[in-house]
């Protein structure tokens, strides 16, 4: 089981940028598609994006497409969201997520979380 952390949630302005990191320890990084979903509070958790393990191809949920970029840095061990031009619809918990190979949607399908960060609209 792989231990994820995360980091850079904040206060944002509409229109802002955040960046959130992930740290993962345990596990073989470079074997992980890692994702990042979000939780807004009375809503279900849903999926934002995920980058892959081999070549690094990333798939977003439409409401960031072209605004959110995962990247990640398998010799560090950490995966990155670069958030852009955010909107008070993008204030939620936002939680790393990991599965070894394997692609993934839907919450159900990932193996490990992390504990979450808080992303909140300050205008």
């Amino acid at each position: 089981q792989v231990r994820l952390v995360e980091s850079g949630g904040g206060l944002v302005q509409a229109g802002g940028s955040l960046r959130l990191s992930c740290a993962a320890s345990g596990g073989t990084f470079s074997e992980f598609v890692m994702g990042w979903f979000r939780q807004a509070p009375g809503k279900e958790r849903e999926f934002v994006g995920r980058i892959s393990w081999g070549c690094g191809s990333t798939y977003y949920a439409d409401s960031v497409k072209g605004r959110f970029t995962i990247t990640r840095d398998n010799a560090k061990s950490t995966v990155s969201l670069q958030m852009n031009s955010l909107k008070p619809e993008d204030t939620a918990v936002y939680y790393c997520a990991a599965r070894d190979y394997r692609d993934y949607r839907s919450p159900s399908e990932v193996r490990d979380w992390g504990q979450g960060t808080q992303v909140t609209d300050s205008s």
